[in-house]
């Protein structure tokens, strides 16, 4: 977790517990009308605040919340969340050659899956890789 929001965490507890003390002390020393008022103000207040922090993690980009299902099935299948780059698949084969740079390209949600014998998916690019025994790539 973030310093900033480790601080807006606590922040938040500490105004919570404030604000349950304020309520309860409205409560004992005035009297318990005024406590009933003051405290539907407050629950309005935070509903509000409650609203808006839920509007702007749905209007983040994903949603909200991000879902990736990554999936590989049978002999040899490979599935990957981003960039396959530079990879030996197989007996005997191999990849010569620098690290490629990544693409950068991702879908913001969705699945990738790969089925069956030797199947490859990714949600990235997938450039540099020797598939299939005894086969070589060169990446530059």
């Amino acid at each position: 977790m973030s310093g900033t929001r480790r601080a807006v965490m606590w922040t938040v507890a500490v105004v919570g517990a404030l604000v349950a003390v304020g309520l309860t002390l409205v409560a004992v020393l005035v009297d318990l009308d005024t406590a009933d008022r003051a405290a539907s103000v407050v629950g309005a207040v935070t509903g509000l605040v409650a609203l808006g922090f839920s509007a702007y993690a749905l209007a983040k980009p994903g949603g909200g919340h991000e879902v990736h299902v990554v999936r590989a099935r049978g002999r040899g299948a490979v599935a990957a969340r981003g960039d396959v780059s530079g990879n030996a698949f197989g007996e005997r084969s191999r990849a010569v050659g620098g690290p490629q740079p990544p693409s950068g390209r991702r879908s913001p949600g969705g699945t990738v899956s790969a089925r069956g014998d030797g199947a490859v998916a990714s949600d990235g690019s997938v450039r540099g890789n020797a598939f299939g025994d005894g086969s070589e790539a060169e990446t530059r």
